[in-house]
């Protein structure tokens, strides 16, 4: 059974399959006994991961009960990480960061490149239910601005280009190159090394 909740359903129950209930309790062995509520994080990922990207409300209560902690410490987790989806998201999540760094290198233009190449809006998905698109505030690689997340992977230092072909490389089940889209090592100045660029003075 399920429960319709605004434009989706909300399905009446979940329960971790056998092989995520071995990782469950592999993250809930970090902690000290009577500390297991320590693990509502890794746990609340989990299900989202089980549950096609996003967290039913059966999966909150599903981890609190786990973990034997009040249901309302669970939601109150996932309505504040961004983390956490709390209605259907497309199979490729697309996030923008548009946060300062971002911004002054130019993420409007990746925004705008986004929403022209999949057709939505910011926090739209396609009809077909590839894809989402959300804007974020920050997501850490300020360094390789402009930069979006794609479920677990970074596409850095981006331009208006890169960011189509990314996309459409992914409409068509490819797997588009990861990291730094200028051919940069790691997080390195583009220009290369500017210091500690030799063994000079080493015994």
């Amino acid at each position: 059974m399920s429960t319709q909740v605004g434009n989706f359903e909300q399905p009446a129950e979940f329960a971790f399959t056998s092989e995520v209930m071995k990782m469950a309790k592999a993250h809930i062995a970090k902690y000290p006994k009577g500390r297991q509520a320590s693990a509502v994080m890794p746990l609340l990922d989990l299900a989202q991961r089980q549950h096609e990207g996003w967290l039913p409300r059966a999966a909150m209560d599903y981890v609190a009960d786990l973990l034997d902690m009040p249901r309302m410490i669970a939601y109150e987790v996932a309505t504040f990480y961004t983390m956490y989806n709390l209605a259907p998201i497309g199979k490729h999540h697309v996030q923008v960061c548009t946060n300062l760094p971002c911004w002054l290198r130019g993420s409007d233009k990746i925004v705008d490149a986004a929403k022209r190449n999949l057709g939505i809006e910011m926090g739209g998905s396609t009809d077909d239910g590839m894809f989402t698109l959300s804007e974020m505030e920050c997501l850490g690689a300020c360094v390789n601005a402009p930069m979006m997340q794609i479920n677990d992977d970074y596409f850095e230092d981006l331009d208006e280009t890169s960011t189509e072909s990314i996309l459409t490389e992914l409409k068509h089940g490819q797997q588009p190159k990861t990291g730094s889209q200028i051919a940069r090592k790691t997080c390195e100045p583009i220009g290369g090394l500017t210091s500690l660029k030799s063994n000079a003075g080493k015994n």
